[in-house]
């Protein structure tokens, strides 16, 4: 019966590196797709001369998961007559944020360009669009490298913690 608890233990501590192992390689996935709705938004914006709720629901329709939920919930709170865009944006980030993979960093370049959103001509609007494409490559890079060092150490360290307390049990 012993045995039988300590297996469960190394399994779910096992589990728990590759939970958080999966949340490392997740990020620059979720970077990457990003950075494509931003560089959509940015046609849509600059080529199409759409407004911002058909823009949201184009770049809904066009991205995956939880990118995709990030701008068809800005589509129906703008379709529902919600004043603040700004502050839309800002709950909708930190939503985002806490249903994905995304970290701190992704969310301060976020907000900062949701509070220049809809507030400048479409020239101004491009470069803040390139303005945060920018800082996301820098953070993509960052992400890359991380998962690169990290992953594996994570998978390790949890059966490897599993198995020191296991063996502080026995």
């Amino acid at each position: 019966m012993k045995w039988i608890g300590a297996l469960l233990l190394v399994i779910a501590t096992t589990w728990i590196g590759f939970e958080i192992a999966s949340q490392l390689n997740n990020r620059p996935k979720q970077i990457r797709q990003l950075k494509s709705a931003l560089q959509t938004m940015e046609a849509e914006i600059v080529y199409s001369h759409a407004p911002l709720m058909d823009a949201f629901w184009h770049i809904a329709n066009q991205s995956p998961e939880p990118i995709a939920n990030f701008f068809r919930t800005l589509h129906q709170a703008l379709k529902k007559g919600t004043s603040e865009l700004a502050i839309l944006w800002s709950k909708c980030v930190d939503h985002l944020i806490s249903h994905s993979a995304l970290g701190y960093e992704e969310k301060e370049v976020l907000i900062q360009f949701g509070k220049t959103l809809g507030q400048h001509d479409i020239t101004q609007q491009k470069k803040h669009i390139q303005l945060a494409l920018t800082h996301l490559d820098r953070i993509l890079e960052d992400a890359l490298d991380d998962q690169h060092r990290y992953s594996k150490m994570v998978k390790s360290l949890g059966f490897l913690a599993g198995l020191f307390i296991v063996l502080l049990l026995i």
